[in-house]
């Protein structure tokens, strides 16, 4: 995927360097800083108005869209711009199974998948909207209720920051935790390397689906997995099952390539039917772009909403 023309590559940060810090909530706020500060350099500034933007009030201006926590910290009343994206839920649902310990690159994707979801948190924060999340392996490990208070972001990161484990990956159970708990409309963020069966995740995800909830989907993936990124045959062990396998990529790669194209293929099938947004990120990739890519998507469903809207009042209107 190219990256998004708003941020060019002197604004991103390179995970490498970033995973370098050790706390979780100061790399989300370094995504999130940077992220703003290439946005407000660039000549698509005007991107980030239906989101965190503010104007002055002046008077004739309508009462009711006063962000009154803006005011609490400045003491100055200030207009937040479109004012209909404000007030989400959104629950984070962050893969902590063993298979996320892998990584070529200095750090796992266990430690990127966590600081995506930090960085998402820490973000949703700042425009005072409720998040949650949920972390799970073979089993739902943890699950804290959508809250936007004081202290909340803070359990979040602590408990992100608890290492991955498990013996497998289960991505169905979360999903069916999820939609079991939350009962009003909300966006659910899914992120993990989806290396487990597929079978039941399209019959998991129409019940989420169908409750109206927004579904995102971040499958998250080390380069080396892509292509099987062996230069010569090596003893590899896999990270849940603790087996040991002797692979030779000059016979192994065309099938594992073919296998896992296959695999990557079925999931975005998956999405494409139910209309969930699927993005596939490699740990490579910086942050600050799979945030972009998640705001492009809210303002194209808030586009979608407004004109089903303003059809459904012109047809009543007739």
């Amino acid at each position: 995927m190219p990256a998004a023309p708003a941020l060019t590559a002197a604004n991103l940060i390179d995970p490498q360097a970033l995973m370098t810090v050790r706390s979780l909530e100061l790399r989300a706020r370094a995504v999130v800083e940077g992220f703003w500060s290439g946005m407000h350099r660039s000549p698509y500034h005007g991107f980030s108005v239906e989101f965190t933007e503010y104007r002055q009030y002046t008077p004739g201006d309508d009462p009711r869209y006063l962000d009154w926590r803006v005011y609490a910290r400045s003491d100055r009343y200030f207009i937040k711009k479109y004012e209909d994206e404000t007030n989400l839920r959104c629950y984070l649902l962050s893969d902590l199974s063993k298979s996320m310990n892998f990584g070529t690159r200095g750090f796992t994707k266990a430690a990127y998948a966590a600081t995506l979801a930090a960085t998402l948190a820490y973000f949703l924060h700042l425009q005072g909207d409720a998040v949650g999340l949920l972390t799970f392996d073979e089993r739902v490990r943890e699950f804290l209720p959508a809250r936007g208070r004081a202290g909340h972001l803070r359990q979040i990161m602590l408990a992100l920051e608890k290492p991955a484990g498990g013996t497998a990956t289960d991505v169905v159970t979360p999903i069916e935790r999820i939609t079991s708990l939350i009962r009003k409309r909300g966006m659910v963020v899914l992120i993990s390397d989806f290396l487990a069966p597929l079978d039941k995740l399209e019959r998991n995800l129409v019940a989420l689906t169908a409750g109206g909830h927004e579904v995102t989907i971040f499958q998250v993936l080390d380069p080396a997995e892509l292509d099987l990124g062996l230069k010569a045959p090596a003893l590899l062990e896999d990270v849940e099952s603790n087996r040991t396998l002797y692979i030779d990529p000059a016979v192994a790669r065309a099938d594992y390539v073919n296998r896992f194209g296959a695999h990557s293929e079925a999931l975005q099938l998956v999405c494409r039917k139910l209309g969930i947004d699927y993005q596939r990120v490699t740990t490579d990739r910086p942050l600050e772009l799979s945030l972009f890519d998640l705001l492009q998507q809210r303002m194209r469903r808030g586009r979608q909403v407004r004109r089903a809207r303003g059809s459904t009042g012109a047809g009543g209107g007739k």
